[in-house]
């Protein structure tokens, strides 16, 4: 009796030990990496900016994509190259009032998408994929950028020499949006499109998808503004100068953690400069010491002080350089934790188009989120939780 009841056990413990073990999964091929997963948000699959610079386009809408799914509406693909397109009036308008001192490129920023489906809507992207212009199935818009920078300084130059704007300026920029992404009407409660046999307009197809604006929020941690309070992040391509809100570093890295377990995915702007940051190998990491097999084996870590995240933001070694969608926690065989991030760059790595950020890299490199409100609810300051002390309804 001792005897089968040692071999069921010890059937039954091999088992569990080859399950556990095939759980685990790595960074690239060939790492001592072991990751497991703590904690998994859906998401719909990796898409591919190509050589655009929309990455805040696509992660924001692979986010408000989890949302739908968290939230139990529907399982789409949002076009980014709708968001892309009203976005650059946006960005035309801001650039001409400002006498050209201001940025006008590519880049943008998390909130323009509720900026942009607020005031334009959104379809799905099997009515806009922004490809017109090319046979190829990637984007490609250096020349785009390249004609309506000429374009808008050329606006530009009339106003300055006749002290007003062509009364269709607003037109011509269009039709140059027209002939690279695809025609659109200027006024998009003049046409529908039809999707699962009902038809829409952008504006009805955004309120059928029930997703509200207002309940999405940006959050960021530095030295150089008050606590729980407002500001507007100083980056070039923050154009439409929408304000995060400012929370200390620890409790910037608390929401961040506890909203994921808790089910909540976020977009996440990083600097991608550095040297542990590789799509290509799977991870972002902060290794005190980086050495050529930093990607294979785990290394000891730099957890920096907000002092220190402060400076590098001010020297500018930190800058606003990526977007993606953070999705998950996972650990590796020591117990550090790092965030599952989905990308933007197609499925070509070892992480089918996902990557492992270090919470040490996070910390120091993470320019802000976005997120549900809702998230904040059960991330306390004191006696009061984070949404209250900001003010959030």
């Amino acid at each position: 009796m001792k005897s089968y009841l040692f071999i069921v056990l010890f059937i039954n413990f091999s088992l569990l030990s080859a399950q556990n073990h095939s759980d685990f999964f790595s960074n690239k091929k060939n790492s001592n990496y072991k990751l497991k997963t703590i904690q998994n948000v859906d998401a719909n699959p990796v898409n591919d900016q190509g050589y655009t610079g929309t990455c805040w386009s696509f992660c924001t809408l692979s986010f408000f994509e989890s949302e739908l799914l968290r939230k139990n509406k529907t399982n789409i693909n949002l076009s980014e190259m709708f968001i892309v397109r009203n976005a650059y009036l946006g960005k035309a308008v801001n650039y001409l009032r400002m006498n050209g001192k201001f940025n006008f490129s590519q880049g943008g920023a998390f909130h323009d998408i509720p900026w942009v489906i607020n005031k334009y809507g959104i379809v799905p992207e099997s009515f806009y994929t922004g490809l017109a212009y090319t046979e190829k199935d990637y984007h490609n818009h250096k020349s785009l950028e390249d004609t309506l920078s000429y374009v808008v300084n050329t606006f530009l130059k009339d106003l300055q020499e006749n002290e007003k704007l062509p009364s269709n300026w607003i037109n011509n920029f269009e039709e140059v949006l027209d002939s690279y992404l695809g025609e659109l009407p200027t006024n998009t409660e003049d046409f529908t499109f039809t999707y699962n046999n009902k038809d829409y307009t952008p504006k009805s197809f955004a309120h059928e998808l029930g997703l509200d604006m207002s309940d999405y929020i940006c959050l960021t941690s530095y030295l150089h503004h008050p606590f729980y309070e407002e500001f507007i992040l100083e980056v070039p391509d923050n154009w439409a100068l929408e304000p995060c809100y400012n929370i200390p570093l620890d409790k910037l890295m608390s929401v961040m953690e506890k909203s994921v377990m808790d089910g909540y995915s976020f977009a996440w702007g990083a600097d991608v400069s550095e040297e542990g940051f590789s799509f290509r190998n799977g991870l972002a990491i902060n290794p005190i010491n980086f050495t050529d097999d930093s990607f294979e084996n785990p290394t000891e870590e730099k957890w920096v002080t907000p002092e220190e995240r402060q400076a590098a933001y001010d020297e500018q070694t930190t800058t606003d350089d990526h977007g993606m969608h953070v999705t998950g926690i996972c650990s590796d065989q020591n117990g550090d934790k790092y965030f599952i991030v989905k990308n933007s760059w197609g499925d070509g790595n070892y992480c089918s188009g996902y990557l492992y950020a270090s919470f040490p890299y996070a910390r120091y490199k993470t320019m802000n989120i976005m997120i549900h409100k809702d998230a904040l609810s059960n991330i306390y300051v004191g006696p009061i939780s984070l949404r209250k002390k900001l003010g959030l309804r």
